[in-house]
Protein backbone atom coordinates (compact mmCIF):
# COMPACT_ATOMS: atom_id res chain seq x y z
CA UNK A 1 0.00 0.00 0.00
CA UNK A 2 1.60 3.34 -0.82
CA UNK A 3 0.75 6.01 1.93
CA UNK A 4 0.78 9.25 0.50
CA UNK A 5 -0.34 13.11 2.23
CA UNK A 6 -1.64 16.07 0.41
CA UNK A 7 -0.33 18.95 1.49
CA UNK A 8 -2.26 22.28 -0.14
CA UNK A 9 -3.94 25.44 1.20
CA UNK A 10 -6.72 24.57 -1.31
CA UNK A 11 -9.41 22.31 0.39
CA UNK A 12 -10.98 22.09 -2.97
CA UNK A 13 -7.76 20.58 -4.45
CA UNK A 14 -7.05 18.02 -1.76
CA UNK A 15 -11.02 16.87 -1.97
CA UNK A 16 -10.09 16.27 -5.55
CA UNK A 17 -6.83 14.29 -5.29
CA UNK A 18 -8.51 12.66 -2.22
CA UNK A 19 -11.31 11.37 -4.15
CA UNK A 20 -9.04 10.29 -7.07
CA UNK A 21 -6.59 8.38 -4.92
CA UNK A 22 -8.82 7.00 -2.56
CA UNK A 23 -10.47 4.73 -5.10
CA UNK A 24 -7.36 2.96 -5.73
CA UNK A 25 -7.00 -0.20 -4.26
CA UNK A 26 -3.37 0.26 -3.47
CA UNK A 27 -2.80 3.74 -2.48
CA UNK A 28 -3.93 5.22 0.71
CA UNK A 29 -3.75 8.79 1.91
CA UNK A 30 -2.48 8.79 5.48
CA UNK A 31 -2.77 12.94 6.27
CA UNK A 32 -3.58 16.36 4.88
CA UNK A 33 -2.20 19.60 5.88
CA UNK A 34 -3.04 22.77 4.77
CA UNK A 35 0.90 24.38 4.53
CA UNK A 36 4.65 23.55 5.42
CA UNK A 37 4.04 23.62 9.48
CA UNK A 38 1.11 21.53 9.82
CA UNK A 39 2.70 18.80 7.28
CA UNK A 40 5.80 18.52 9.44
CA UNK A 41 3.85 18.62 12.24
CA UNK A 42 1.63 15.92 11.24
CA UNK A 43 4.58 13.62 9.82
CA UNK A 44 5.77 13.23 12.97
CA UNK A 45 3.33 10.69 13.62
CA UNK A 46 2.15 9.87 10.42
CA UNK A 47 3.87 8.12 7.80
CA UNK A 48 3.99 8.62 4.41
CA UNK A 49 5.81 7.00 1.48
CA UNK A 50 4.78 10.07 -1.05
CA UNK A 51 3.52 13.44 -0.07
CA UNK A 52 2.35 15.90 -3.13
CA UNK A 53 3.43 19.52 -2.02
CA UNK A 54 2.27 22.84 -3.01
CA UNK A 55 4.74 25.51 -3.50
CA UNK A 56 2.71 28.69 -2.54
CA UNK A 57 1.69 28.39 1.05
CA UNK A 58 1.12 30.33 3.73
CA UNK A 59 3.63 30.33 6.91
CA UNK A 60 5.75 27.52 5.42
CA UNK A 61 6.01 27.07 1.54
CA UNK A 62 6.51 23.60 -0.28
CA UNK A 63 9.82 24.94 -1.21
CA UNK A 64 11.37 24.87 2.33
CA UNK A 65 9.06 21.82 4.17
CA UNK A 66 10.48 19.74 1.48
CA UNK A 67 14.02 20.49 1.73
CA UNK A 68 13.09 19.65 5.92
CA UNK A 69 11.25 16.66 4.68
CA UNK A 70 14.25 15.12 2.62
CA UNK A 71 16.60 15.99 5.10
CA UNK A 72 14.61 14.16 8.49
CA UNK A 73 13.38 11.27 6.01
CA UNK A 74 15.62 10.84 2.87
CA UNK A 75 13.14 7.93 2.13
CA UNK A 76 10.18 10.11 1.85
CA UNK A 77 9.58 11.11 -2.04
CA UNK A 78 8.14 14.65 -2.58
CA UNK A 79 6.21 15.35 -5.66
CA UNK A 80 5.51 19.23 -6.26
CA UNK A 81 2.22 20.90 -7.29
CA UNK A 82 3.04 23.71 -8.97
CA UNK A 83 0.57 26.17 -11.58
CA UNK A 84 0.10 26.12 -15.34
CA UNK A 85 2.54 28.99 -15.82
CA UNK A 86 5.55 26.81 -13.78
CA UNK A 87 7.24 29.35 -12.00
CA UNK A 88 10.54 28.89 -10.23
CA UNK A 89 9.46 27.51 -6.73
CA UNK A 90 8.94 24.10 -8.93
CA UNK A 91 12.44 24.86 -9.53
CA UNK A 92 13.79 25.33 -6.16
CA UNK A 93 11.66 22.68 -4.63
CA UNK A 94 13.47 20.30 -6.72
CA UNK A 95 16.77 21.73 -5.60
CA UNK A 96 15.51 21.29 -2.05
CA UNK A 97 15.10 17.24 -2.85
CA UNK A 98 11.79 17.13 -4.49
CA UNK A 99 11.77 13.99 -7.07
CA UNK A 100 9.73 15.72 -9.22
CA UNK A 101 6.98 18.13 -9.96
CA UNK A 102 3.52 17.94 -12.27
CA UNK A 103 0.52 20.31 -12.90
CA UNK A 104 -2.28 21.05 -10.42
CA UNK A 105 -4.86 20.37 -13.84
CA UNK A 106 -2.53 16.96 -14.42
CA UNK A 107 -5.00 13.97 -15.53
CA UNK A 108 -5.88 11.62 -12.49
CA UNK A 109 -4.24 8.86 -14.95
CA UNK A 110 -0.96 10.14 -14.91
CA UNK A 111 -1.00 11.60 -11.62
CA UNK A 112 -1.78 8.11 -10.40
CA UNK A 113 1.50 6.74 -12.80
CA UNK A 114 3.61 9.81 -11.22
CA UNK A 115 2.86 8.50 -7.78
CA UNK A 116 3.50 4.74 -8.67
CA UNK A 117 6.58 5.68 -10.68
CA UNK A 118 8.00 7.90 -8.00
CA UNK A 119 7.13 5.06 -5.07
CA UNK A 120 8.63 1.91 -6.71
CA UNK A 121 11.75 3.92 -6.76
CA UNK A 122 12.05 6.03 -10.27
CA UNK A 123 11.94 9.07 -8.56
CA UNK A 124 11.02 11.00 -11.59
CA UNK A 125 8.08 12.61 -13.22
CA UNK A 126 8.26 13.34 -16.46
CA UNK A 127 11.79 14.36 -17.27
CA UNK A 128 11.32 16.59 -20.22
CA UNK A 129 8.86 18.43 -18.27
CA UNK A 130 11.71 19.23 -15.36
CA UNK A 131 14.04 19.84 -18.72
CA UNK A 132 11.54 22.39 -19.76
CA UNK A 133 10.92 24.32 -16.69
CA UNK A 134 15.14 24.16 -16.39
CA UNK A 135 15.40 26.05 -19.25
CA UNK A 136 12.33 28.64 -18.78
CA UNK A 137 14.22 29.61 -15.48
CA UNK A 138 17.81 28.90 -16.17
CA UNK A 139 18.27 32.82 -15.65
CA UNK A 140 18.35 31.61 -12.24
CA UNK A 141 20.98 29.47 -12.25
CA UNK A 142 24.11 31.06 -10.76
CA UNK A 143 26.93 31.23 -12.77
CA UNK A 144 29.25 31.82 -10.04
CA UNK A 145 28.52 28.04 -8.45
CA UNK A 146 28.79 26.12 -11.50
CA UNK A 147 31.59 23.67 -10.65
CA UNK A 148 32.12 21.94 -14.30
CA UNK A 149 35.54 19.88 -12.17
CA UNK A 150 32.53 18.35 -10.63
CA UNK A 151 32.11 16.48 -13.66
CA UNK A 152 36.06 15.22 -14.18
CA UNK A 153 35.25 12.37 -11.81
CA UNK A 154 32.80 10.73 -14.43
CA UNK A 155 33.76 8.67 -17.28
CA UNK A 156 33.13 9.70 -20.66
CA UNK A 157 30.08 7.31 -21.07
CA UNK A 158 28.81 8.56 -17.48
CA UNK A 159 28.99 11.94 -18.92
CA UNK A 160 27.03 10.86 -21.97
CA UNK A 161 24.24 9.22 -19.75
CA UNK A 162 24.34 12.16 -17.66
CA UNK A 163 24.05 14.78 -20.62
CA UNK A 164 20.82 12.08 -22.12
CA UNK A 165 18.86 12.18 -18.71
CA UNK A 166 19.03 15.56 -18.65
CA UNK A 167 17.67 15.94 -22.28
CA UNK A 168 14.82 14.17 -20.67
CA UNK A 169 15.47 10.43 -22.47
CA UNK A 170 14.23 7.64 -20.38
CA UNK A 171 16.66 4.48 -19.61
CA UNK A 172 15.07 2.88 -22.47
CA UNK A 173 15.48 5.70 -24.90
CA UNK A 174 19.17 6.26 -23.66
CA UNK A 175 20.07 2.69 -24.32
CA UNK A 176 18.24 2.74 -27.63
CA UNK A 177 20.62 5.94 -28.43
CA UNK A 178 23.43 4.83 -26.85
CA UNK A 179 23.33 0.93 -28.40
CA UNK A 180 23.87 -0.42 -24.56
CA UNK A 181 21.43 -2.68 -22.27
CA UNK A 182 18.77 -0.54 -20.28
CA UNK A 183 20.31 -2.68 -17.26
CA UNK A 184 23.82 -1.37 -18.02
CA UNK A 185 22.11 2.30 -18.79
CA UNK A 186 20.73 1.83 -15.05
CA UNK A 187 24.07 0.92 -14.02
CA UNK A 188 25.49 4.01 -15.22
CA UNK A 189 23.12 6.54 -13.90
CA UNK A 190 23.21 4.87 -10.41
CA UNK A 191 27.16 4.99 -10.28
CA UNK A 192 26.87 9.22 -11.68
CA UNK A 193 24.24 9.34 -8.45
CA UNK A 194 27.08 8.36 -6.23
CA UNK A 195 29.88 10.26 -7.42
CA UNK A 196 27.85 13.08 -7.33
CA UNK A 197 26.12 12.43 -4.27
CA UNK A 198 22.56 13.55 -5.86
CA UNK A 199 19.38 11.84 -4.54
CA UNK A 200 17.76 10.74 -7.97
CA UNK A 201 17.23 11.93 -11.96
CA UNK A 202 15.31 15.16 -11.11
CA UNK A 203 18.54 16.58 -9.46
CA UNK A 204 20.69 15.26 -11.73
CA UNK A 205 19.04 17.06 -14.63
CA UNK A 206 19.23 20.06 -12.22
CA UNK A 207 22.89 19.26 -11.56
CA UNK A 208 23.81 19.34 -15.77
CA UNK A 209 22.10 22.21 -15.65
CA UNK A 210 23.96 24.44 -13.21
CA UNK A 211 27.46 22.76 -13.98
CA UNK A 212 27.21 23.48 -17.83
CA UNK A 213 26.74 20.37 -18.75
CA UNK A 214 24.02 20.87 -20.58
CA UNK A 215 23.41 24.60 -22.47
CA UNK A 216 19.80 25.86 -22.23
CA UNK A 217 18.09 25.33 -25.82
CA UNK A 218 21.21 23.76 -26.76
CA UNK A 219 23.58 20.83 -26.68
CA UNK A 220 26.40 19.43 -24.21
CA UNK A 221 29.20 21.85 -23.55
Amino acid sequence: MIRVMLVDDQELVRTGFRMVLGAQPDIEVVGEAADGVAALEALRTVEADVVLMDVRMPRMDGVEATRQICAASPEARVLILTTFDLDEYAFAAIKAGASGFMLKDVLPTDLLSAIRSVYAGDAVVAPSTTRRLLERFAVHLPEEDRAPQDLDGLTAREREVLFHVAQGLSNTEIAARLHLAEATVKTHLGRVLAKLRLRDRAQAVVYAYETGLVIPHGGPR
